[in-house]
């Protein structure tokens, strides 16, 4: 084949080197705009990972980048006058120049032809190429031709940067943070070559502006970088190469995703490689990473599928449809830790102390867990779990194994629960008339004895037009608080664990049938009319609601009112009301749910008046002692819908009517939501409501096991973690994580301990049969 690399970076030029070496007979060029050895930037990094996968895949290019690059294992905190450092880490810096000048050389020796100085403006110069890689960088030329094929999307994210270097060795990646007045800076900063570091400095756009950078060149940038750094610079200079840019050298990262990665021209096969294709933040490092991947992938692709011109159209459809899939993790990733270092200022930096902050910088792409972080530094992580838990008013234990973040307590009023557990609400669909039964007796009385710290049963409802269906719980009368009393009086005297109500009601997507028979689906017979913030259907033929009159709004919190004081006399612990989901009180918060034009639909203040209204009804009545917390929609997952932002507003506004805690779900509201699904994927939510608002908050949503509860909560992302789906494959799904990650100091119930070590045994068991020692 006739093979064209325009753009002769990391992608390229690998590439064309791989290609050569596993099929001689290709002609293949690489052609830069620039010289031989110029270069913009200064080092660049990879983890040990890739460096693996370049042994294996062409063993004389990764020598002789070993040799010369700088490996190293420790990561260093500067901040608030502390030095925290932890090891383990394993990344590679090595210099651009010097890597690009290792990979030409390869090319050449392999017979590849490299062409500088020749700026591409088309592809007729190469109309004789089958296949053409777009690797000319993330102002790629060769997409913005094609861009309608492609559909690059790009976004301009808000932190200014500057990428300098200095003369000064540091032996440990650094990140250095330092507060002026008007904002925090911090700096990246990492070796390269024996006598040289990468130093990016980073802050908000409004800090950038604030101090008047926008209007100074680069030396004034330069030298106010040095004065602000000056104490880790420790007389050291700070350089630029960037000398061909106008203005003070500061940039926007823009983050690249294209729909579509390969084209036919009609003459040539065109396929985006590297940053032309996507771009991921160097919050972790990851752009070299990607390219180098991007390389390996097509190269795999064509030993696979065969290297002949006739097969190119399905290697590329197969390079992308793996490639995506790497890529989208990890630009989440890096989307992550770009979102971070962009609100560290207002969110971490002024709160956080430097152990907790650390924590949190070292998870911040949320990649890295607990267990993770144990691999890699044993000392510093129990370390801290110690400090964690003396946080949490355990007494100082400076020898043994420390309690786990998740098997802490937690306060909160009068409430102290034994760890940050909780088994979150979910339907069961089970009810008769709204009474509790027999099997929640057994459904709750066995997760609580499980080991969860807290349990909810599902969203109770307040009336019987409350429902969500007729096998849904209420407390709308006597006789179903006493069968509720009866619940919650044997988890309060056979466990130690509290139990909770939610109180909600259904509205608009009211009258349905029971889950398994139709979930959403109407009711066919025997239904009941609907309320909502509008007259809006959940589904299109869903029955319509009535618009809440003044009326209504009286009557509904009337029986918001009348469940909380028989939930109060019945003895629960807690009460959470549910205003999530586009259930009633949701579709008030909600634009997408709220076309009202009175004072009860517009701004937020207004679109939250009725559900405040209802939440300071019924903390009126409920004890003070006892905590009350507000599920919310963090997210409508819909064009024109509430965003985190939106959810932050009313979690304060929740907050100062007296909320202890807010549950931060997301979605639902309505049926066309496109939710972006992931680890942990609305644990960012509650980070941002708790690190912003100041307020308490529970995390939910693909939490699935201990190291990712302990990551949340050691990160101060969420005070609890709401566990909704392991609890009902697992009703002791507590006591099976605890053993799982060796923490024996976790109870079990009296008449189960018989069965713990037969338990341990047999985990050790599974351990055992697996390579590595590691289940």
């Amino acid at each position: 084949m006739r093979i064209v690399c325009i753009g002769g970076g990391p992608a390229g030029l690998y590439f064309a080197l791989l290609m050569k070496k596993q099929h001689p007979a290709h002609r293949i060029t690489v052609v830069e705009r620039n010289r031989p050895f110029d270069t913009f930037g200064w080092g660049v990094v990879f983890s040990d990972a890739t460096m693996q996968s370049m042994r294996q895949w062409d063993p004389q290019t990764a020598e002789a980048i070993e040799v010369a690059f700088n490996h190293w294992d420790d990561i260093e905190l500067v901040f608030k006058g502390r030095k925290i450092r932890t090891t383990g880490h394993g990344f590679v810096g090595i210099g651009r120049k010097k890597m690009l000048n290792i990979l030409q050389e390869r090319c050449l020796e392999l017979g590849v032809e490299l062409v500088f100085e020749h700026d591409v403006t088309d592809l007729d110069d190469f109309a004789d190429a089958d296949l053409v890689i777009a690797s000319d960088g993330v102002n790629s030329r060769i997409r913005a031709k094609y861009a309608d094929i492609f559909m690059p999307d790009m976004v301009v994210r808000p932190n200014r940067y500057i990428w300098l270097g200095t003369d000064k060795r540091f032996n440990a990646f650094t990140f250095d943070f330092q507060r002026t007045e008007h904002g925090w800076f911090q700096a990246h900063i990492y070796r390269f070559d024996e006598t040289t570091s990468t130093f990016i400095v980073e802050t908000t756009d409004d800090v950038f502006k604030a101090h008047g950078i926008d209007a100074m060149d680069q030396d004034q940038s330069i030298a106010f970088c040095e004065k602000l750094f000056a104490g880790t610079l420790e007389g050291h200079r700070l350089m630029t190469n960037a000398r061909h840019m106008r203005g003070s050298a500061w940039l926007n990262f823009g983050r690249l995703i294209c729909e579509k990665w390969s084209h036919f021209n009609g003459n040539n096969h065109v396929v985006l490689m590297g940053d032309s294709a996507h771009t991921a933040h160097f919050a972790i490092g990851s752009g070299t990473k990607l390219a180098i991947d991007d390389a390996i992938e097509l190269t795999r692709q064509f030993d696979l599928i065969g290297h002949d011109r006739t097969r190119i159209p399905t290697v590329l459809a197969a390079y992308e449809e793996v490639r995506r899939v790497d890529v989208a993790r990890i630009q989440n990733a890096a989307r992550n830790a770009m979102e971070w270092f962009e609100v560290v200022g207002t969110r971490y930096a002024d709160t956080l102390e430097p152990e907790q902050f650390m924590y949190s910088m070292l998870t911040r792409s949320q990649r890295i867990s607990h267990e993770n972080l144990r691999l890699r530094d044993p000392n510093w992580l129990e370390g801290f779990e110690r400090w964690f838990a003396q946080r949490a008013g355990l007494p100082a234990q400076p020898q043994g194994r420390p309690v786990p973040p998740m098997f802490t307590p937690f306060k909160i009023r009068g409430l102290t629960l034994k760890n940050r557990i909780v088994m979150s609400p979910m339907a069961m669909y089970s009810a008769t008339d709204g009474l509790p039964d027999d099997f929640h007796m057994v459904h709750l009385g066995a997760r609580a004895m499980g080991g969860a710290a807290l349990i909810f049963p599902e969203m109770t409802c307040v009336s019987p037009d409350a429902r969500i269906t007729t096998g849904c719980l209420g407390l709308w009368n006597d006789e179903q608080a006493a069968a509720f009393r009866r619940i919650v009086d044997f988890v309060h005297e056979r466990t130690d664990a509290k139990i909770g109500i939610q109180l909600g009601h259904a509205g608009r997507k009211g009258s349905t049938r029971l889950a398994w028979d139709g979930i959403d689906e109407p009711v066919e017979e025997g239904g009941w009319p609907l309320i909502s913030a509008s007259a809006l259907p959940y589904l299109k033929h869903s029955p319509v609601p009535r618009a809440m009159t003044r009326a209504d709004m009286d009557r509904v919190r009337a029986d918001f009112v009348a469940a909380a004081e028989r939930a109060r006399d019945v003895g629960f612990d807690m009460l959470e009301l549910h205003v999530a989901h586009g259930y009633l009180l949701s579709s008030f918060l909600s634009p997408l749910t709220n076309r009202r034009e009175d004072d009860y639909g517009g701004s937020h203040e207004n679109r939250a008046r009725f559900p405040l209204e209802v939440f300071r009804a019924i903390r009126a009545v409920w004890p003070q002692d006892r905590p009350i917390s507000v599920r919310l929609s963090s997210h409508d997952w819909h064009e024109g819908g509430n965003l985190p932002n939106d959810a932050a507003i009313f979690a304060r506004l929740f907050k100062d009517a007296g909320a202890d805690l807010i549950d931060c779900s997301s979605g639902q509201v309505v049926k066309e939501e496109k939710p972006v699904y992931g680890r942990l994927f609305q644990t960012p939510f509650s980070d941002k409501i708790r690190n912003e608002i100041q307020v308490s908050t529970i995390a939910v949503g693909a939490i699935s096991e201990a190291d990712h509860a302990n990551s949340i909560i050691a990160a101060g992302r969420a005070d609890l973690c709401a566990i909704a789906r392991p609890h009902l494959a697992d009703p002791a799904f507590v006591l099976h994580e605890a053993a799982r990650i060796g923490y024996d100091a976790q109870e079990w119930p009296k008449q189960y301990r018989s069965g713990r070590q037969q338990y341990l045994t047999n985990l050790a068991r599974a351990t055992a049969t697996v390579p590595g020692g590691k289940a």
